[in-house]
């Protein structure tokens, strides 16, 4: 069974935006205006999680030395 999705509102206000987009250099600023906004949501987070005590210097050492990558599969 397919799933529907459909377009927020924030998608669909960024789709009528970029509609006035007229070139390479404008379309770069905002893609640079956009990851200035997440980068800015996720310190917040990162912030709100350390004043709460779910991240900490340990927290962090962990995730530095997780293996992230897709084990192989060696039974072959």
């Amino acid at each position: 069974m397919e799933t529907i999705r459909t377009i927020n509102p924030i998608q669909l206000h960024l789709l009528e935006m970029f509609r006035y987009s007229e070139s390479e250099q404008m379309m770069s600023d905002l893609k640079e205006v956009l990851a200035d906004f997440y980068a800015k949501q996720v310190q917040q987070e990162a912030d709100r999680l350390w004043e709460k005590g779910d991240l900490n210097g340990e927290a962090i050492e962990k995730i530095l030395n997780e293996h992230w990558r897709t084990p192989y599969n060696t039974a072959r």
